[in-house]
């Protein structure tokens, strides 16, 4: 049996140009692209308008939702990737797919990049446009999906978006936290700028000693952070402290002693709130002056003897 080889051909030999030949065979033979996506698909019009533009091919999904069509020669561009955003809005558009002879690196980048923080019920799709032939056989065409819309995708952007709204509530968090330490004359973190982190920290005067204030989703604390990047120096300095408990605790705070034998670091802490932290915004108040007010008798307790460590 005689088994034949596939053959690229170069796409403008099976179609010369875009706009005249190959998206009016697209419209004719949506099925094709139809089939490869998984998707029903049914042409509407060529040349939609769209403000001030006309989207290549406008067709219908399943649901008689808008499809937009965008169909390329050569290099994927800029323009492009605006058209077909343009269009999207401008025609109420759930799926975008964006048919292309050469997609750049960076394109399929942004469509990966949309399918992740669009609504769940937009879909990009990013394809690369092939033809072979098998011997002297007519040329055939082949859809290389490139980016497309999946749950991991759209689980992923929804991480994303969270994480960057804790984020932003952390940084508000913190400006109120500042703001009211600032106020009170406070000067232990007066140099301190708000952080997107969970944690923001100051020098103690004491190399790889660190006062820490750490917000959660549903806790807060206040910590004295031991890190000189010597594990060994690390617990011997823990050790120090922890030698002095009871004088420290004298001072009627519940610290809590963390030696961390299985890490580096080890850590010092006084738990402010257990059941309160970022989410609840409407305790933030409260918690900011709980969480400067046990900061301020932490450092109390443990100042001195860290600066006077050997």
């Amino acid at each position: 049996m005689s088994i034949g080889r596939l053959e690229p051909v170069p796409i403008r030999e099976v179609w010369k140009k875009e706009e005249k030949d190959f998206t009016p065979w697209l419209e004719r033979n949506i099925d094709i692209l139809a089939e490869k996506l998984g998707i029903e698909l049914s042409p509407v019009e060529r040349e939609k308008k769209a403000g001030m533009f006309e989207t290549d091919l406008l067709a219908e999904d399943q649901n008689s939702d808008p499809v937009i069509i965008e169909c390329q020669f050569g290099k994927s561009d800029h323009d492009h990737l605006g058209k077909v955003l343009t269009y999207l809005t401008q025609l109420n558009a759930k799926t975008v797919i964006w048919l292309c002879e050469d997609p750049r690196p960076e394109h399929i980048g942004a469509i990966s990049w949309l399918n992740e923080v669009a609504p769940q019920d937009v879909s990009f799709y990013l394809i690369r446009i092939e033809s072979y032939r098998i011997g002297n056989s007519p040329p055939a065409p082949h859809f290389v999906v490139l980016s497309q819309p999946s749950m991991e995708a759209k689980t992923t952007g929804q991480v994303k978006k969270d994480l960057a709204e804790r984020h932003k509530k952390r940084l508000e968090f913190w400006e109120g936290l500042l703001g009211k330490s600032r106020s009170r004359g406070i000067r232990l973190f007066e140099n301190v700028k708000p952080s997107k982190e969970n944690w923001i920290g100051t020098g103690s005067g004491k190399s790889g000693l660190w006062y820490n204030y750490v917000i959660l989703m549903h806790a807060s604390r206040v910590e004295l952070y031991i890190d000189t990047g010597d594990g060994d120096e690390n617990k011997r300095i823990f050790d120090q402290l922890f030698s002095q408990k009871k004088e420290i605790e004298a001072k009627g705070i519940p610290i809590v002693w963390q030696r961390l034998d299985d890490k580096r670091a080890s850590r010092i802490y006084v738990q402010v709130s257990e059941n309160i932290g970022l989410r609840d915004e409407d305790k933030w108040d409260k918690l900011q002056n709980d969480m400067i007010d046990t900061m301020v008798k932490f450092e109390e307790a443990l100042g001195k003897r860290v600066q006077n460590m050997m």
